[in-house]
């Protein structure tokens, strides 16, 4: 398997972080997650595209403006990748983002995502 798999994957998955509403974001979904592909970190546990696209609009309400970006270099052997990401300001650097994170994804055959088993690194207090 090429590294370039699993670089598409992680490409598709910030897409559909950063979607710019409900229909692109449906759209990003359908192309990043495999049609029963889910979602798991300490807060969410959401199965199928509705339910991701759900819970990423949810996010993108919590924290306007941000954006997802890559943190580092994408991982990644056999049909699971690792990598890093920030949500912050564009641009900013991924150090002063209020929010940070580290994700796991394991992959379908089509190359399309599985599972995302996320670990939050930095989070806001409430």
């Amino acid at each position: 398997m090429t590294q370039d798999r699993y670089e598409t994957a992680v490409a598709r998955y910030f897409e559909a972080w950063n979607a710019a509403g409900a229909e692109e974001r449906a759209k990003a979904v359908a192309a990043a997650w495999s049609e029963d592909g889910g979602y798991t970190d300490p807060l969410a546990d959401v199965t199928g595209h509705e339910a991701v696209s759900a819970l990423i609009g949810g996010v993108a309400e919590q924290f306007p403006g941000l954006v997802f970006t890559l943190t580092g270099s994408v991982d990644g052997h056999h049909d699971i990748a690792r990598f890093s990401w920030a949500l912050g300001p564009e641009g900013a650097p991924g150090g002063t983002a209020p929010v940070a994170g580290s994700d796991v994804i394991t992959l379908a055959e089509d190359g399309r995502i599985r599972s995302v088993s996320g670990f939050l690194d930095r989070i806001p207090q409430v």
